[in-house]
């Protein structure tokens, strides 16, 4: 009698029939009534709209937008201000020839090439941030759809079990009916409650399984858990005709997260290119102005003007430089395997789940 069901399910034990009443007893309150019907289209809108994992990752984004001009700017110049040679005894400004206030600035410049690798470094891992939205979304849209058409699904279980238990009462009610006047047998009657148990059952379990379909819903769509999700009767279902050629085509055009992961080698490759850049040294140039007082006597004391150079020496470049090149190289390939790794995880799963679409839509 089992083929009269939708769908076969476990049995639900004691405990888990209590359970499931309870989600009864939530989908019948008043308040939850009210709710309208939820097309697809509707429920995909709502969740890329009000989604807070969405919104994480598009500020994510936003803030890896801003780095790029901050990498590609000069360090802030330094301003110095200083009392130089002043005589311990007195603290006078004027005894002494070498007394006097300097004010001073400083610059320091990277060596040619490394803020333009910095900043175009960051403009990639910007570009892959905002691709691992697109692809964030592309998600969310999908697992809404699936949690939609599960609740499609079994609301129109329910109703066939619904209906088959109307028909199974009746066998009831005939069974008893002969019963009572000698043309049929008790084991009939007794056959007949059997398997309408089995339906209510069944019933309980569907139920406790839209239940839950219903709450992770709701949470993709940022509702209450216990928000009824009240899905049309009728849906448009379209059952095209998919080639793995051209799905896969259509992937390595459009899909974001293989922009993603090229954006990131791009990003990786450049900062080997930075690595190589940090053998050569930045430059600081810095300039000083001192000022000195007259004389006691009122003679005039020429000021100082003082122009330097230094750069920094990689004099431990073995130790420092060398370990990251070898790093950024190793960077770079692990990258390389990443996206390779994802390549073949995507190209496997459209062939995969095309058979499975195929499969279905000849049945």
């Amino acid at each position: 009698m089992s083929s009269l069901c939708f769908f076969p399910f476990r049995r639900y034990g004691f405990l888990a029939a209590i359970a499931v009443v309870f989600c009864i007893s939530l989908y019948s309150s008043g308040p939850l009534a009210d709710e309208p019907d939820l097309s697809i289209q509707q429920s995909v809108e709502q969740a890329l709209s009000g989604n807070p994992g969405i919104a994480e990752i598009k500020s994510r984004a936003e803030a890896l937008a801003a780095i790029p001009s901050q990498e590609g700017a000069l360090p802030d110049p330094t301003l110095n201000f200083g009392m130089l040679n002043v005589p311990t005894r007195s603290f006078s400004l004027q005894k002494e020839d070498m007394t006097m206030i300097e004010v001073g600035l400083s610059q320091t410049i990277p060596f040619p090439g490394k803020l333009a690798l910095k900043e175009k470094a960051a403009e990639h891992e910007a570009l892959a941030a905002a691709s691992s939205v697109e692809d964030a979304r592309l998600r969310l849209a999908r697992d809404v759809k699936k949690a939609w058409w599960r609740l499609f699904y079994y609301d129109r279980a329910l109703n066939v079990t619904e209906e088959t238990e109307k028909f199974f009462q009746q066998l009831i009610d005939v069974a008893q009916a002969k019963y009572k006047t000698g043309q049929g047998m008790q084991q009939d009657v007794f056959q007949a409650q059997l398997e309408l148990s089995k339906l209510k059952d069944e019933k309980l379990e569907l139920t406790g399984m839209r239940h839950v379909e219903n709450v992770q819903l709701n949470v993709l769509l940022n509702r209450k858990p216990e928000t009824l999700a009240r899905i049309p009767r009728q849906a448009e279902i379209k059952l095209p005709l998919l080639t793995d050629a051209g799905l896969q085509e259509k992937a390595m055009r459009s899909n974001p997260l293989f922009a993603q992961h090229d954006n990131m080698l791009d990003a990786a490759r450049t900062k080997v290119e930075l690595a190589n850049k940090d053998y050569y040294p930045d430059l600081t140039l810095g300039s000083s102005y001192a000022f000195r007082q007259n004389t006691p006597e009122g003679l005039t004391r020429s000021d100082f003007l003082s122009v330097n150079l230094s750069i920094n020496l990689p004099i431990y470049a073995q130790q420092k430089q060398a370990k990251a090149v070898d790093q950024r190289r190793s960077e770079l390939l692990q990258k390389q395997y990443s996206a390779q790794d994802e390549h073949n995880k995507v190209h496997g799963e459209i062939a995969a789940k095309n058979a499975e679409y195929e499969h279905a839509r000849e049945r």
